[in-house]
């Protein structure tokens, strides 16, 4: 079955050159932070946030068995938080999976109220023609909030600064994941 992140990762692998500042907001076990250290090369930064030290480590262990550049900063903190570690106008790619750590506990999931404050801030990191693939999850036992938070705060984006374009696995089953891109025009 092709996955939300394969859809999304196939957007990411056409935005991000070599050199380029990109973030993972939600790390998880590491698999797009190994593709954006991929293809921002040896000269390009890469930061990736979790709150959970299991993803922390589970990226590590990835990064250092991909043989990926060491472009990276694992980040423990919060991905509202970004803002701390990336000035406005300087990022090329940012990437959210939201919901919970793959094969980690389904209550240390993401939050309506987190990921708002950081798509907000991911807007304002982003320069001009840089992207946002985000991933919103919304089945079973999350997401439901989350997904109602974000939706109408993506549709109220200036269709001058931003073109927002949601996608939908359109003949699944029991709440699909909801695919997004974000491009700052």
């Amino acid at each position: 079955m092709y996955q939300i992140t394969d859809w999304c990762r196939h957007f990411i692998s056409l935005q991000v050159r070599p050199g380029d500042l990109c973030i993972d907001a939600t790390m998880g076990n590491g698999r797009d932070t190994e593709l954006l250290c991929r293809l921002a090369g040896p000269h390009g930064k890469v930061l990736a946030f979790d709150i959970q030290e299991a993803a922390l480590q589970n990226t590590k262990k990835r990064l250092r068995e991909s043989g990926v550049p060491d472009n990276y900063r694992l980040i423990l903190d919060s991905h509202s938080h970004m803002h701390h570690y990336a000035s406005a106008g300087s990022v090329s790619c940012i990437t959210f999976n939201l919901g919970y750590l793959p094969g980690g506990d389904h209550a240390l999931a993401t939050k309506a109220d987190t990921s708002l404050d950081a798509l907000e801030q991911s807007l304002t990191l982003l320069k001009k023609d840089g992207l946002i693939s985000l991933c919103i999850y919304s089945g079973k036992d999350t997401g439901f909030e989350e997904r109602d938070a974000l939706l109408p705060f993506l549709k109220s984006l200036d269709p001058r600064s931003y073109l927002v374009i949601l996608s939908a696995y359109y003949n699944r089953p029991a709440h699909p994941p909801i695919p997004v891109l974000i491009r700052r025009l």
